[in-house]
């Protein structure tokens, strides 16, 4: 899956339609490999080539994580709608506006699928799907897979969506009921299509959708306990090792343990007692660290608990460690909230370059952050840096540094960023007063 646009609009801070735009603009960097390396150059019918990396940057408060919530809820909605009649209310209108709080939220993703350009969206409000569509373009010309309005389906392919016909057929023959269970107005055609044994493209076409990773907020427990799982995989273990090592963590190894109350030392200290009850299945992560004599010989190693004695920067960089291998691995698309949180700046240099290598073929990394360094032309191209604004309504806007007209090649991103020429940076008061 190759994500080219993904368009939201009427959710939380953003009231109009905003589009995180994934496809290369035609143009020249200063540095003619960032052209080379930071694109995945597109093999399909309209020549699309696509970017590796998007970076976000916005003042607090603009909207940059609401970008990412925005991704988060349609995937959600997508998976869930089918089993779960209360993952609508994910959904949240902007509240700054009585005309939007009577309008329903968009959400629409352009993506390519094995030499297949699809236009699938939905809009919807706190209750029920109020309209649905696919578009697909195999060839030539973009065709209607299907049209959706309330629980209505019309423009229906038979020849290259023949299973929404299918299901249209069932509904007729449920129609004679009071309530149909096969369809409901909340939850998503194609959601009920990948449902059925026959609903082959609604299945590849959800499946891409849950390939999607995102990581919003720091600290999940879940990330930690699928990191911890991961140690299992020999060649995930080694990954995440060296990927600790080179991290400048000084960790030698990982190692898992499973323990039990009674396993634990009577004189165990208050902090390592809560960290064990909040383990899940009470498993316990050692890391091993090398010991020095007073003359800096190395004597032996020293185990220690992962979870109480490493940083929290270790800590994340250990989280996000099988998600990238998987993402590389199996060229998935990864989006990443605060990404440079907890990290040094050159850290998060070298992880978005692994992004924008040669080595990575297919992977798409989108990720907010605050980190200036990142502004750099011999990084990043001007189409790979997008900005989250407020405007004096309290409405968000997401744009593009490409869209600027008159950026030399050669620019200081970062310097012309933190002067306020493109935007997006708090307006600050003088703190100076407040001791006054």
């Amino acid at each position: 899956m190759k994500l080219q646009e993904f368009s939201f609009g009427n959710f939380r801070s953003f009231k109009d339609v905003n589009t995180l735009n994934m496809s290369a603009a035609k143009i020249k960097s200063k540095n003619k490999d960032v052209d080379k390396t930071n694109i995945i150059h597109g093999r399909n019918i309209e020549k699309v080539s696509f970017l590796k990396s998007k970076a976000i940057y916005g003042a607090n408060a603009s909207g940059k994580s609401n970008v990412v919530k925005a991704f988060i809820t349609f995937i959600r909605i997508i998976e869930h709608s089918v089993k779960d009649e209360r993952v609508l209310n994910m959904v949240d209108s902007f509240k700054l506006s009585s005309e939007s709080d009577l309008e329903p939220s968009f959400f629409q993703i352009i993506f390519w699928e094995n030499d297949v350009r699809y236009r699938y969206g939905f809009e919807l409000d706190n209750n029920e799907i109020l309209s649905e569509w696919l578009y697909g373009k195999p060839g030539e010309r973009e065709l209607i897979y299907f049209i959706r309005e309330g629980r209505n389906v019309d423009h229906v392919d038979k020849k290259n969506f023949g299973e929404a016909n299918m299901l249209k057929s069932l509904l007729v023959i449920e129609d004679d009921s009071d309530e149909n269970d096969i369809f409901r107005d909340n939850s998503l055609l194609l959601s009920t299509l990948a449902s059925f044994g026959f609903g082959k493209t609604s299945k590849q076409l959800v499946k891409c959708f849950k390939s999607i990773y995102v990581i919003s907020g720091l600290g999940d427990k879940g990330m930690f306990e699928y990191a911890g799982e991961s140690l299992e995989d020999e060649a995930m273990k080694e990954y995440i090792l060296k990927f600790l090592k080179f991290g400048d963590i000084g960790i030698e190894d990982l190692n898992p343990m499973e323990i039990s109350r009674e396993d634990l030392p009577k004189d165990i200290d208050e902090d390592t007692k809560r960290a064990f009850e909040s383990l899940k299945e009470r498993k316990y992560l050692l890391s091993m660290r090398k010991v020095y004599d007073k003359n800096k010989k190395f004597v032996g190693n020293q185990e220690l608990s992962f979870q109480l004695h490493e940083s929290e920067g270790t800590q994340k960089l250990f989280e996000l460690s099988p998600f990238i291998y998987e993402a590389l691995k199996e060229e998935r698309i990864i989006i990443i909230d605060e990404f440079d949180a907890r990290f040094h700046p050159l850290l998060t240099k070298k992880i978005l370059e692994l992004f924008n290598s040669n080595e990575n073929t297919g992977s798409q990394f989108i990720f907010t952050t605050h980190d200036t360094n990142l502004l750099s032309s011999d990084l990043l191209r001007r189409d790979q840096i997008d900005f989250t604004e407020k405007d004096k309504f309290g409405s968000s806007h997401l744009y593009s540094l490409v869209q600027f007209k008159g950026i030399r090649n050669n620019a200081s991103f970062e310097k012309d960023y933190i002067d306020g020429k493109y935007g997006a940076i708090p307006f600050l008061g003088d703190f100076s007063k407040i001791l006054q």
